[in-house]
């Protein structure tokens, strides 16, 4: 299993729709309106928050910084492969 922590930050957004946000964070005044630290067991589960974020808020309001991978090391599958990969490039998703 693949874990993954992340910071989000979104802007352009009014406060009554950052109540909606089914994620516990911080309103913060300036370039960026919220940031919060999200966790996700894989990228599937990333992709679906970023979708309904998209539903809930609008593209290009936000950006996801993976800042942490981890994964298991009992079995060494490609998509493991591709985490170490992201890592080492210090890869980074913008919706």
């Amino acid at each position: 299993m693949i874990r993954l922590e992340a910071i989000l930050l979104i802007w352009g957004v009014r406060d009554e729709v950052l109540e909606k946000l089914p994620i516990k964070g911080y309103w913060i005044y300036g370039e960026y309106d919220f940031i919060a630290k999200i966790d996700f067991t894989d990228e599937k589960e990333l992709k679906e928050f970023s979708l309904m974020l998209t539903k809930l808020i609008g593209g290009g309001k936000f950006k996801i910084f993976p800042v942490k991978f981890s994964y298991s090391k009992e079995i060494e599958t490609s998509e493991n492969a591709q985490r170490r990969q992201h890592k080492e490039k210090g890869t980074f998703y913008i919706f």
